[in-house]
């Protein structure tokens, strides 16, 4: 352990976390490769911090190259390695077979690297906040109103922003009236994109043309979440995102430049997990940073976007998507408070269009985690 171990702290330590509960640890644990070599070493004491897919806390090799796609295989947090806790005065505990615990001393700041349920959603944002130890991103009420996309909706169109006709088909309404469900759905006109109402990185989404398609699909979507979101389909659609960065010594959030996103061949009709996240998808997408668009449109999205991020009271950064219609209107499609962070995420490339380029941007979330009050707020 003598690797992470100080006897006198002389800089700040950080515990980046990764990996996960969810269907989405694998591209936990790819961010969190680019996110650890990214960390100005010199600055900050870095601990790499695994949770394994059962909910074990281990302290993880932080390998960067066994924490990425290789030849197709998704990595996962080591099983094997040193089990780790969390204990009095914000210090880290490393306890190992037959061995007397060993702490790895006080963490500073956590960066939560995790996608999804148990770790985007609120959850590890809430075990932080009793434990009094500050960490990077939205806190508990936004994160878990960012995951969920009924109510970030709900919160979405109470701030003025225009959202899409949708519906809502929760457990309990699908195994006792699945015929309603569907009727509900029919209405909204096809095709439409079904999802998991709280989930990410387009795991578990469909696009569905047809009444007859739309049972396999909600089955689908089941499987990541018993609760199911279904949304209209937009008319001729541009996808647009935008980055948003809190802002420094209690200034305001910050937008970024727009990005657009556009998926054409491959079987691919929508940004989904492959074109997002494969080698063999890159072909069939095409990331344009900046985004051609007129100045005030682009005055209108990044104004909305930091309305999006101010309604769920964010915190740190979040990306916010919208759609473009062919009537030129805005509309919002969802908000993600832990965007996908590799160096070609849509996220980092946004600021990197905006003058700040991988390094930096990790090093701006750090330096607002340490400034953020902790306790109760």
């Amino acid at each position: 352990m003598s690797e992470f171990s100080k006897d006198e702290k002389s800089k700040p330590r950080v515990a980046v976390v990764f990996g996960g509960r969810s269907s989405e640890h694998a591209i936990s644990c790819v961010t969190a490769a680019n996110v650890l070599q990214a960390i100005d070493r010199d600055k900050y004491d870095v601990v790499p911090v695994g949770i394994t897919t059962s909910g074990h806390w281990v302290l993880e090799s932080g390998d960067p190259d066994r924490l990425s796609i290789t030849d197709g295989k998704l990595p996962e947090v080591d099983v094997t390695a040193a089990p780790v806790l969390f204990g009095a005065d914000r210090e880290l505990v490393v306890s190992e077979p037959d061995q007397v615990p060993s702490t790895l001393g006080e963490v500073d700041v956590v960066f939560p690297l995790l996608h999804g349920p148990w770790g985007e959603d609120g959850t590890l944002q809430g075990l932080l906040e009793m434990s009094d130890i500050r960490y990077v991103g939205s806190g508990v009420l936004s994160s878990a109103v960012g995951m969920d996309k009924h109510y970030m909706k709900v919160v979405f169109a109470a701030a003025g922003l225009e959202v899409g006709p949708y519906v809502v088909i929760r457990d309990r309404d699908w195994l006792r009236d699945p015929a309603a469900c569907r009727s509900a759905v029919e209405a909204l006109g096809f095709p439409v994109f079904v999802k998991p109402a709280r989930g990410g990185s387009s795991l578990g989404i469909s696009k569905v043309s047809s009444a007859g398609e739309l049972d396999a699909a909600i089955a689908e979507a089941r499987a990541h979440d018993p609760k199911v979101i279904v949304e209209a389909s937009v008319k001729n659609p541009r996808e647009i995102e935008v980055g948003v960065l809190g802002g420094l010594n209690g200034g305001l959030p910050e937008a970024s430049v727009c990005g657009e996103i556009a998926i054409s061949g491959g079987g691919h009709d929508f940004y989904d997990f492959e074109t997002k996240y494969l080698p063999e998808g890159e072909e069939y997408t095409a990331l344009s940073v900046p985004a051609e668009l007129p100045d005030e449109v682009v005055a209108e999205i990044r104004a909305k976007a930091l309305t999006a991020f101010d309604a769920i009271e964010a915190e740190g950064l979040a990306r916010v998507d919208f759609f473009l219609d062919g009537d030129g209107r805005v509309v919002i499609n969802e908000i993600n408070t832990m965007p996908g962070f590799t160096p070609t995420s849509m996220f980092p490339r946004l600021w990197a269009a905006s003058g700040l380029d991988y390094p930096a941007l990790v090093d701006r979330l750090l330096t607002l985690a340490q400034t953020r009050p902790t306790g109760l707020r």
